[in-house]
């Protein structure tokens, strides 16, 4: 190997430090859209925050891509990836002025567009790299750059305009990335390692679990601890555990198996469809979720307009109901792509989750909250009892 190129993982290559301590600000990211998604809680705050967790996605999955095929602690990578890391972290500081401009500064929306190319262009360059001796990628990468670039000059003219008119251009800026990806295919693409590639995935959701964990406990900072409180903040925690619960229990490592199976001219397509973007509303549907047990919270401490014996508000339930089945169906979807099947007893949860909501209005917020995790909790126990065996086989392989 010569002294500039930049050495590949092994094929049995795990996720490295560097690349945790990357994802830190994603961490913060993911904490920045749930903030700005609950300042002014309605269909165009939660359009905007879904826009930006999809583009700040994009830039996540092509540097999971990257940290699969190359060596993070190499010098080259790492000095890149710290780099990328302080682009992507100015961006999250920048989220709460990502569509309205604050006064007495730099321009909010010019500084977020900014990072973007610069976390983008980043990752195009070390590929660019990488590909040298390896025409099938470089290639591929050809056919992927434009998109990149195309979403990210719209982020520039989303930039200089204001209200719908920047909103569409944000929804064609995520648009053209993902027709972008799905246009140019997979064929160049290279996947070393899957116990890497997966592991890396189930650790953004961890992060993203982390973030609903982190939402109950701020909705009620400063409040004085009540057994209210204390309820409400449990059955919150049981809501995501069981989140945690139907990715990591027995699906994640049913995945890696999958796709380590999976022949090497079709893996990476397969680590596309299922890994990079079916993920992605697996996130989004946390995220909600988290923004919605925030607000329920919020009800069981000194909020002065509500209490838990009043119905959520409309958008609390669209944001607690709808993240949670979101997160369901996106994970069917992702065993269905893998061709594990679909567990029946999570589209039942489904089914009820969605006649709650229809009897939202009707229902105080702790009989709902109550319902929610007894829903969620049944899931649990029915797979604890269905698929002890194909657990146990599992821990055994």
């Amino acid at each position: 190997m010569k002294s500039n190129e930049v050495p590949l993982n092994p094929v049995d290559a795990g996720v490295a430090p560097l690349e945790l301590y990357f994802d830190l600000v994603f961490v913060f990211a993911i904490t920045q859209i749930t903030v700005v998604m609950a300042h002014d809680l309605g269909a165009e705050s939660i359009l905007r925050g879904a826009l930006l967790l999809g583009l700040i996605w994009s830039g996540w999955a092509g540097y999971a891509w990257l940290g699969n095929l190359a060596v993070a602690h190499a010098s080259t990578m790492r000095n890149l990836v710290l780099t990328a890391m302080a682009a992507i972290f100015v961006l999250a500081l920048s989220i709460p002025e990502a569509f309205h401009d604050a006064r007495h500064g730099l321009d909010g929306p010019w500084v977020v567009a900014s990072c973007y190319l610069v976390f983008r262009t980043l990752h195009l360059w070390m590929y660019w790299r990488l590909s040298a001796s390896d025409p099938p990628m470089r290639s591929q990468l050809t056919r992927f750059a434009p998109a990149v670039l195309c979403g990210t000059a719209l982020m520039f003219c989303a930039a200089a305009t204001h209200g719908a008119v920047q909103t569409w251009l944000w929804v064609a800026a995520l648009a053209a990335d993902f027709v972008g990806i799905a246009v140019g295919g997979a064929r160049g693409w290279r996947l070393r390692s899957t116990s890497h590639f997966s592991e890396r995935h189930g650790q953004i959701l961890i992060i993203a679990l982390g973030e609903s964990i982190l939402a109950i406990g701020v909705a009620v900072r400063g409040d004085a601890i009540s057994w209210p409180i204390i309820a409400t903040a449990v059955l919150g925690l049981l809501v995501a555990t069981a989140l945690w619960w139907i990715y990591f229990d027995v699906t994640a490592t049913q995945a890696e198996h999958r796709l380590r199976d999976e022949p090497a001219d079709t893996r990476a397509r397969l680590a596309g469809n299922a890994y990079s973007l079916l993920h992605l509303p697996m996130v989004l549907g946390i995220v909600l979720t988290a923004l919605g047990l925030k607000k329920v919270v919020q009800y069981a401490g000194a909020d002065e307009h509500h209490t838990l014996r009043d119905p959520l508000e409309g958008f609390i339930l669209l944001a607690l109901l709808g993240g949670i089945i979101l997160y369901l169906l996106a994970h069917a979807a992702f065993r269905t792509v893998l061709g594990l099947g679909v567990y029946r007893g999570r589209l039942l949860a489904v089914a009820a989750l969605a006649l709650l909501w229809l009897l939202g209005p009707h229902l105080p917020g702790h009989t709902m909250l109550i319902l929610v995790a007894a829903t969620m909790a049944s899931v649990i126990i029915e797979e604890s009892v269905t698929h002890a065996g194909q657990r146990s086989l599992l821990a055994a392989s």
